[in-house]
């Protein structure tokens, strides 16, 4: 999986009682299908490594029809709780340790005042985050800068502009300087036709790395 960083590569350094990478995933699943074959590899190799899932809370009581469709396509009931297991299972199998946030996924966010939500359709999870959740990026930011000692965070590019990864890129831009932020490749959408293109352009700026696995 390519990764990639405007400003170069960190020297992969071990901090005692540290992770050597801290990996941000916005949902449960995003970094075991992006980067999982590059995980399993450093681990094998005995790098400590931690996932932290982001949006990975409980749904209010009561979800929109929008979330109900998803779940209804997804075919599992109870899907946060699915998902969290799901996720619990691939990282004993990658060898990372597991991090999840209390903040639901976007489907389920709603204004703390009106209950109304604030994503309603595939156009609103695809589009710009709504007005309300501005400030929910330096709140993530906050939340990152009190992880524990690490050398590299790596964050998803947001290729697809799905609401969720947007915000987390922004929190690890904000919270973390050039010289230790990577970015991966965001599966599935990177592998859409000019997903990737969008957000890096022609390339220029960006260093890529290609991570060959066994």
């Amino acid at each position: 999986m390519n990764a990639h960083s405007a400003h170069g590569y960190s020297a992969h350094g071990y901090f005692e009682h540290g992770y050597e990478a801290i990996y941000l995933s916005p949902h449960l699943d995003d970094v075991a299908l992006s980067c999982g074959g590059q995980i399993f590899q450093q681990t094998q190799a005995g790098a400590r490594l931690l996932i932290v899932t982001v949006m990975a809370g409980d749904p209010p009581a009561a979800v929109s029809g929008y979330a109900r469709s998803l779940h209804e396509r997804w075919a599992v009931e109870e899907a946060t709780a699915a998902r969290r297991a799901e996720d619990l299972a691939a990282c004993r199998i990658l060898g990372a340790e597991p991090l999840h946030w209390p903040i639901p996924d976007c489907i389920y966010r709603c204004h703390p005042l009106t209950g109304k939500p604030f994503y309603l359709s595939d156009d609103d999870l695809f589009g710009e985050a709504a007005a309300e959740e501005a400030g929910l990026a330096a709140e993530l930011a906050e939340r990152l800068a009190a992880l524990p000692p690490h050398g590299r965070l790596v964050a998803p590019l947001a290729v697809g502009h799905h609401v969720d990864h947007q915000l987390v890129r922004q929190a690890a831009e904000l919270a973390c300087g050039p010289e230790r932020l990577l970015y991966y490749e965001d599966y599935p959408y990177a592998q859409l036709p000019g997903k990737l293109a969008h957000v890096v352009g022609d390339g220029s700026g960006w260093q890529a790395e290609v991570v060959r696995l066994t």
